[in-house]
C-alpha cells in the first residue's frame, strides 16, 4: 500500500493532521484507517475515515471543497500522520479556511506563504555546498565575496524603490513589484549565506524585538484608578 511505518491503534485508525503545503498552515485534523490512507495514496484526493457514520469518505465529496494530496509524512513514533495538501476551497465544515482559525482570539489573516523561503534557503545553501562544477549563478555570486553579494543587493534594491514608485503612479502593476521583491529577497539569502549567516539568526531577532516592544507596551500601560479606599 505505502512504504510508511504506520502504528495504527486499536480500532485500526490513525490521526491525521492536514497542513497546507505551500503556508504550512494547519487546516484540519481527522482520521484514517488503511483504506482511506492507500486512497488517499493511489488518487491523490485526501480520504478519511468517519467514526461517527463509520464510513469511508473523500473530503470535498458533497462541498466540492477537496484537498489535492502533496505529500505524507509520519512522525518519529509512527501514530500521527502529516498530510500536506493543496486546498480547493476552505477546510473546515465551517466554512473557515481551517478550523484552528480561533487559535489567536479571532478570525487571523491568511498565512503569506512563508514556509517556501525554508525551501529557498535550504536551495541556497545546496548550491553553495555544490561542487564548484555546477557552475550556478548563487556559487558564483558566493564566490565574489561580499563585495559581489553586497552590490547586487543595493541593484536589486534599487530596482524594487524604482517598482514601487511606478506603481505609485500606475505605470506598474502588482506583478513588478513582488517580480522585484522576490529578486531582492534571493539576493538577500544569498548574502547571509556567503557571511555565513543563517536566515534564523535573523528570525531570531526580529522575534527578539517583537518581544521587546511587547514588553515595553505591558510597561507603559497606565495603571487603573483604584477608586475611594
Amino acid at each position: 500500500m505505502s512504504d510508511l511505518s504506520v502504528a495504527w491503534d486499536d480500532r485500526g485508525l490513525i490521526p491525521a493532521i492536514v497542513q497546507h503545503h505551500r503556508t504550512a498552515e494547519v487546516l484540519m485534523m481527522a482520521w484514517m484507517d488503511g483504506e482511506a490512507l492507500g486512497l488517499t495514496l493511489s488518487s491523490g484526493q485526501v480520504h478519511f475515515w468517519s467514526r461517527s457514520r463509520r464510513r469511508l469518505w473523500k473530503k470535498g465529496e458533497t462541498s466540492g471543497n477537496t484537498l489535492r494530496l502533496v505529500e505524507i509524512g509520519v512522525d518519529c513514533d509512527g501514530d500521527t500522520l502529516v498530510v500536506k495538501v493543496v486546498p480547493a476551497g476552505p477546510a473546515c465544515h465551517t466554512g473557515s479556511r481551517t478550523c484552528f482559525e480561533n487559535l489567536d482570539g479571532g478570525d487571523s489573516p491568511a498565512p503569506q506563504g512563508f514556509a517556501d523561503l525554508e525551501q529557498l534557503w535550504q536551495t541556497i545553501t545546496d548550491r553553495i555546498t555544490a561542487a564548484p562544477t555546477t557552475g550556478s549563478y548563487t556559487l558564483r555570486l558566493v564566490e565574489g565575496g561580499p563585495s559581489a553579494t553586497g552590490r547586487k543587493l543595493i541593484e536589486e534594491a534599487s530596482e524594487l524603490a524604482e517598482a514601487a514608485l511606478l506603481h505609485n503612479t500606475g505605470r506598474a502593476d502588482h506583478g513588478r513589484v513582488a517580480e522585484e521583491a522576490g529578486d531582492v529577497i534571493y539576493h538577500l539569502l544569498v548574502l547571509l549565506a556567503e557571511r555565513g549567516v543563517t536566515a534564523g539568526e535573523v528570525v531570531a531577532e526580529l522575534a527578539s524585538r517583537r518581544r521587546t516592544h511587547r514588553e515595553t507596551a505591558v510597561t507603559h500601560v497606565d495603571p487603573a484608578p483604584t477608586g475611594n479606599r
